[in-house]
């Protein structure tokens, strides 16, 4: 039998709500100083090494050549964002059925949290050229985040009913930027403190101890959500039949083809899926672009991702208050518009000049926050009660520096062509085709379709 409306969720308290925002405050800290920072020009230094280049060298034409492929050393760190997420497609939507079916699910929060910051801290052994394991850590770092994710997400529909989950999302998602920027900031502090301009091997330690300290912060801070949450079990969790594992693989199934009588839900996925490629490709380049195209330093990075990143919580909170007035889709729009205009001014931008690098991160930061957390918020009205974390499973494929086509292209047209600036513009496409996506989605119908409540604007 259809379900007639949106279930009302048990309220929840301000002590669990503010639970469920320090989770994305504990794990900003990878995706901010981690894989928009260091990361990047970290693991390409080290595989420049590896090809034989000097640690300070402007240019570095030389490949390397794991498992026999012969892999340009600019190309090594976007290959492995892409190769993530083709291991992430197999992952995650499991991680969102197992989620679903478990009647806990804050064991299944901390594992893949603590999972991933264990395998972060274990970056302090990517020394001289071990690129292979700083890949290897890579993966399982971003994977088990992904995961945590999956799990995180599926927490939102049962905090707060359906007008006012795009508030809760963006302040969610802005508290998130503001913990990753004060960790960055610390790490801003040493790094200038610290550097010497004739010891390239120093800045490149300092970059390594960066990243571990993001692992500390992501597990240290992921205590306080075990505490506050409370559990809100899967629709599936007390149909067990055997383990939850074993469970998850056929929920997985039975998902995979249910999607099918939610085209409107899947339709929204798929231009969420391409646009987010775009947003999440310049998240997780934009540094190697300034270091190695733009011959930016380490500590101009840092302070443009700070700019980004504190801009980026008046940023959400002002997009989530145009959406109460507007809708999330309007907005959503809105800020694609804005996106198009960060990618055609990053190709212009001249190389070794902070101040404009600067000034396109202001606006990154003003766009980036809200796009996201209107996603998140409406996508969560497409969902069947009870399949949250199936459905998140799927949607996280594609979030949180989690994307692969993007990437893809940026490393093929470096490859080719040897140019980041090429790169960059071909984000283009991203955006038009997935703002033309989403317009085309009827989503009062798709909400409804799906057994929920329409909220009064979408």
């Amino acid at each position: 039998m259809a379900v007639t409306g949106t279930p009302t969720p048990t309220p929840a308290g301000r002590r669990e709500r503010t639970g469920w925002y320090l989770y994305d405050w504990a794990n900003s800290a990878f995706s901010t100083t981690v894989i928009t920072v260091f990361l990047g020009p970290f693991l390409t230094s080290v595989t420049e090494q590896a090809a034989g280049c000097a640690i300070d060298a402007d240019d570095c034409d030389a490949a390397v050549h794991p498992l026999g492929i012969t892999i340009a050393a600019g190309s090594y760190f976007p290959y492995l964002v892409s190769l993530s997420v083709l291991l992430t497609v197999v992952v995650l939507p499991i991680m969102g059925a197992i989620t679903d079916r478990a009647p806990r699910k804050k064991p299944l929060l901390a594992g893949a949290a603590f999972l991933g910051a264990a395998a972060t801290v274990a970056m302090v052994f990517v020394t001289g050229e071990r690129y292979l394991l700083g890949g290897a850590l890579f993966l399982i770092a971003n994977i088990a985040f992904g995961a945590s994710i999956v799990v995180y997400h599926s927490f939102l529909p049962q905090l707060t009913g359906p007008d006012d989950r795009d508030r809760v999302s963006s302040l969610g998602w802005g508290i998130g930027y503001l913990g990753g920027g004060i960790l960055l900031l610390l790490n801003l502090i040493a790094v200038t403190t610290l550097s010497q301009h004739d010891n390239p091997q120093r800045t490149l330690d300092l970059a390594r101890y960066a990243i571990v300290s993001a692992g500390i912060w992501w597990a240290g801070f992921t205590l306080l959500p075990l505490l506050w949450l409370r559990e809100h079990p899967g629709a599936h969790s007390s149909n067990t039949r055997g383990n939850v594992l074993t469970d998850g693989f056929r929920q997985l199934r039975h998902t995979l083809t249910a999607l099918r009588a939610y085209p409107l839900t899947l339709a929204f996925l798929g231009a969420y899926l391409i646009y987010n490629d775009g947003i999440q490709t310049i998240i997780s380049l934009a540094s190697q672009f300034g270091t190695e195209e733009l011959h930016l330093d380490q500590s101009t990075l840092i302070i443009t991702i700070l700019i980004v990143q504190f801009l980026a919580f008046g940023g959400a909170l002002l997009l989530g208050a145009l959406a109460r007035r507007i809708g999330a889709r309007n907005t959503i729009l809105i800020s694609l518009a804005l996106w198009l205009a960060v990618v055609t001014a990053a190709f212009w931008l001249p190389a070794r000049a902070p101040v404009p690098f600067m000034l396109l991160g202001a606006g990154i930061g003003l766009v980036m926050g809200g796009s996201q957390a209107l996603s998140r918020s409406l996508f969560s009205q497409l969902i069947p009660h009870g399949r949250e974390g199936e459905y998140y499973g799927f949607y996280e494929i594609s979030d949180k520096g989690t994307s692969w086509l993007g990437p893809l292209f940026f490393g093929l047209i470096f490859q080719l062509t040897g140019s980041y600036r090429l790169g960059i513009i071909s984000l283009i496409i991203f955006f038009v085709t997935g703002a033309a996506l989403l317009a085309l989605v009827p989503l009062r119908r798709a909400i409804t379709a799906a057994g929920n409540t329409p909220p009064k604007l979408i």
